[in-house]
């Protein structure tokens, strides 16, 4: 990373999903590592199962904790829909991780609107590189579906250049000691996912 550049990372999914945590998480690596940090959220109707976004800047020196349009350089999708919701955010290089859970939004549930079909193969037209994951499966493997916002910090861990003991001692701070050896575990499902 040179000097001046500052990298972001928008995380967007629904309410419950644990974007905020994972948005903490990262944040606490991230200075660990030694680097500037600014975050946003918005979380309004979170608990309605609103939209819940969090802004993640950070490098030397960073001013701002928004992004401005086209100058993402790595989306998190924690629901699938979402991945479209925020596309005028992203660079034109952009990486795409796109969690592959389906939460209907009312205008789907009382049959008003079709969830979108082939949203991985829209953004695979458009952008490099685009993962989708089955977060929720590799969390289920590591002992609870819960810790599926921590199984996709493992997998964008695979693009900061921060080192693995840092994300495992921030996970350790993290959580209570019952929860540490599993959100490792699915730490490392996000890393080889």
């Amino acid at each position: 990373m040179k000097e001046t550049e500052v990298k972001s990372i928008l995380l967007a999914g629904v309410g419950g999903q644990g974007i905020l945590r994972a948005s903490d998480i990262m944040c606490m690596a991230m200075m660990e590592a030694g680097f500037d940090v600014k975050k946003s959220e918005v979380h309004g109707m979170a608990q309605r199962g609103g939209c819940v976004t969090s802004h993640v800047r950070y490098g030397k020196k960073v001013y701002s904790p928004l992004a401005k349009t086209e100058s993402i350089d790595i989306l998190i999708a924690f629901e699938k829909m979402e991945s479209l919701r925020y596309l005028n955010y992203l660079k034109k290089d952009a990486s795409i991780i796109v969690n592959n859970e389906k939460i209907y939004p009312p205008a789907v549930n009382i049959g008003d609107m079709p969830y979108p079909e082939d949203i991985i193969k829209h953004l695979q037209k458009k952008y490099k590189t685009v993962k989708e994951i089955d977060a929720a499966e590799l969390a289920q493997k590591a002992g609870n579906i819960k810790a599926a916002n921590v199984v996709l910090l493992g997998t964008i861990s695979n693009l900061i250049a921060i080192n693995s003991t840092i994300w495992e001692n921030v996970i350790k701070k993290s959580f209570p000691e019952k929860l540490i050896n599993l959100n490792l575990e699915a730490f490392q499902m996000g890393i080889n996912a």
